[in-house]
């Protein structure tokens, strides 16, 4: 489970634009920041994969 509530089956599952709109229901409709180019590195230091 995770923010949105969703099972990583589910997560996996979900088109863009279903991760779009559960993401702005979540945040208010709140766009945010596009992602720049070294945060995907940090996010895979974070959260490596076993």
């Amino acid at each position: 489970m995770s923010i949105l509530r969703w099972s990583p089956e589910t997560f996996w599952r979900a088109t863009p634009r279903e991760l779009v709109a559960a993401w702005e229901g979540l945040c208010g409709g709140r766009r945010s920041e596009p992602a720049l180019n070294g945060d995907l590195r940090r996010l895979m230091e974070a959260f490596p994969d076993q």
